[in-house]
């Protein structure tokens, strides 16, 4: 029914004549935070339009990301909660942030449809009128002309933003632009990269023979300067393994098995290491409803197409077009070569058989996700900048919402390295909690556009957008505007000075989240339904070596929301220590914390120590579930004052390592030990 309805309203758009649409608020980008700006607008009675270039409506939201990534769900608020609790009003759950791509698609036209919010789609932006610092108008390809007071800017490229001559940044800044660590080029990625040397030439051992296909040329650059590579894209792909339901894997057109030789050689490298791999290894299904999945990329190689997208974000139209398409020519092609090429082991082709895309979902593309996964495009550069430092948690004033993902970035580049091939860029280190998101980094400097809001393309470097960048933050961010907006209306001032005190109040009233208070996530399922006794220290107050992996999959955390893991890589260069100062003489009963799994490793390093003075060394077993996830150290005798350190590392370790947190529990003299 949705996809007939969408159809009759693009033939009927198809057919009107250009025209001139005035209303107090256009809202440029049908994502999910321009679906969210758009119903606060219409709910504080402005008249609001929903403009979108392209063809639907949620962008990644009902575009394939059906895995919510969102690094603390208690952190969320507002429409975007709301959002979360209608799909799960659907599946028969109190919220739900794993959900299929129609149903999400559902709820967005139920809720725009509720506050009568019109929208209009194929529009895309051909040019804005400006009077000095303030949009009158803009226009699109159509011809159609749409003015209003204020304009809210959702696409993921920041269309709008830019024709309007606001200032903005394409790719990684060099660390010393905002005295970062994780900006620019990187010295060494761990995550998601070959993990056995694969010859890159032409010719195996030859340099002058050139390069194989998908590796990009040049050393990489210099560790920590800036670049204009942007993270690589791909699509979030909603496949099954249900036969009833799945689309066969076809050969795609133009497909030439030799442009995947790297892919061939990589396998043929892991074998005669004697590795076994896996299919997932090469790409990462995440489970939803109905036996649909959300596949994402992981490992060396995989559904990311390192490389290919370095002209998307200042690209016209027909530019981003072409790059969308190589991407789909690419990820179907990879798709194929691991059914079919025999360079690929039989078990992994004969697993690959059993998947495809869903019959269900994505109908007027033949099952294909409708969006292409623009994980970043262009940034605005404003009076006020997110940064690393805001994420690790320096102060942050005019709060309008929270974020809480991972500093994270995908690769950027593929290179040769020491004779070998490499992909470089990828981040992945969690925040100590849940931030709060500046008011003044989703507007421009007024001299540039004093009525235009940047709740998607916001101001914040490109390590700290990577952990902004999530859909459910959009979506705060995206409220949190349009409530500017109409305060700027009623004010008669430009977004830059509207009252902050009459903001935060309205955000509250309409339950957004502009402060962490909890230290657990007491409405997520990731909670300990118990709360555990005594001193608890989550990973996220812990110091960290080396790049530790967030995670919530097993939804096992009892300390906070989500827990770590080492990612089963760069053995002995990953450790962390939590540190507490003891307030009494007493014995404590200390426990590390951690979701055991088959995957752990059984001898994981723990050394136990006061002021510097080791008390006790040992190794624990992760993989022991009768421990419930609470491995005791030991009963420790502690001294007012005296600092207590807990260091884990994966020194010596073959499998994953995994920290949830420590708990410290005083014990009653008669029951010292």
């Amino acid at each position: 029914m949705i996809c007939k309805t969408l159809l009759l309203f693009l033939l009927s758009t198809a057919l009107l004549p250009a025209r001139e649409v005035n209303r107090d608020v256009v809202v440029f980008g049908a994502s999910s935070g321009g679906i969210a700006a758009a119903i606060q607008a219409a709910r504080m009675h402005k008249s609001v339009i929903l403009v979108e270039p392209g063809k639907t409506i949620g962008g990644l939201t009902t575009g394939g990301l059906g895995a919510t990534d969102i690094g603390n769900k208690a952190a969320i608020g507002g429409i975007s909660r709301e959002f979360y609790r209608r799909l799960g009003k659907y599946y028969h759950e109190e919220e739900s942030w794993k959900f299929e791509p129609h149903v999400a698609d559902m709820v967005f036209h139920q809720m725009l449809k509720e506050e009568e919010v019109s929208f209009e789609l194929n529009q895309k932006l051909k040019s804005v009128t400006m009077d000095g610092n303030r949009i009158l108008s803009f226009s699109t390809e159509d011809g159609n002309v749409y003015k209003a007071k204020i304009f809210i800017d959702a696409t993921y490229e920041g269309d709008l933003m830019a024709k309007s001559g606001v200032s903005y940044h394409v790719g990684r800044e060099a660390n010393s632009v905002y005295g970062e660590t994780l900006n620019g080029i990187r010295a060494k990625t761990p995550k998601h990269q070959f993990t056995v040397p694969v010859d890159p030439y032409l010719k195996p051992g030859v340099p002058s023979s050139g390069l194989l296909p998908l590796i990009q040329p040049g050393d990489g650059g210099v560790p920590g300067e800036g670049d204009k590579r942007i993270q690589t894209y791909n699509f979030r792909l909603c496949f099954t393994t249900n036969a009833t339901n799945r689309i066969t894997i076809e050969r795609p057109a133009g497909y030439d098995p030799a442009r995947f030789e790297l892919l061939g050689r990589y396998f043929e490298a892991l074998l005669d290491a004697g590795k076994k791999p896996q299919l997932k290894e090469f790409w990462n299904p995440i489970w939803m409803p109905n036996e649909k999945t959300d596949i994402n990329n992981n490992g060396g190689f995989s559904t990311d197409f390192i490389g290919a997208n370095y002209d998307y974000a200042d690209g016209d139209y027909a530019t981003r077009e072409k790059i969308w398409k190589e991407h789909e020519i690419y990820t179907r092609g990879f798709l194929y070569y691991m059914r079919t090429s025999p360079r690929v082991p039989q078990y992994i082709r004969d697993e690959m058989a059993t998947w495809g895309p869903c019959r269900d979902e994505f109908q007027e593309t033949g099952g294909w996700p409708n969006q292409l996964y623009v994980r970043e495009a262009r940034r605005m550069i404003s009076d006020f900048v997110m940064t690393e430092a805001h994420c690790r948690g320096e102060k942050v004033g005019n709060p309008v919402g929270l974020a809480a993902y991972n500093m994270d970035s995908h690769n950027c580049q593929r290179i040769v390295r020491n004779g070998h091939v490499e992909n470089e860029g990828d981040v992945q280190v969690p925040p100590m909690k849940p931030y709060p998101v500046s008011y003044f980094s989703i507007v421009p400097r007024e001299k540039e556009c004093s009525n235009l809001l940047v709740p998607v393309c916001l101001a914040a470097s490109h390590i700290a957008y990577g952990s902004i960048r999530m859909e459910p933050v959009f979506m705060i961010l995206g409220q949190s505007a349009a409530t500017a907006a109409c305060l700027a209306m009623e004010e008669r001032r430009p977004v830059q000075k509207i009252s902050q005190t009459r903001l935060e109040r309205r955000l509250r009233e309409d339950k957004q989240i502009l402060e962490w208070k909890q230290p657990i996530d007491k409405t997520s399922a990731n909670a300990s339904a118990i709360p555990l006794p005594g001193v608890l220290l989550d990973d996220g107050q812990a110091i960290k070596k080396g790049d530790w992996v967030q995670s919530q999959i097993l939804n096992k955390s009892q300390i906070g929301s989500t827990y770590i893991h080492d990612g089963n890589v760069n053995k002995g260069d990953t450790q962390l220590t939590f540190n507490w100062t003891c307030e009494r003489d007493a014995t404590y009963i200390v426990s590390l914390v951690a979701p055991p799994l088959g995957n752990r490793d059984t001898r994981v390093p723990v050394r136990v120590s006061e002021d510097g003075k080791e008390l006790k060394k040992l190794t624990i077993n992760e993989q022991e579930t009768a421990t419930g996830g609470i491995f005791k150290l030991g009963a420790i005798k502690l001294h007012k004052g005296g600092q207590l350190s807990v260091t884990v590392s994966n020194e010596g370790t073959t499998n994953y390592v995994v920290v949830d947190g420590l708990q410290i529990v005083p014990v009653a003299k008669s029951e010292v030990p």
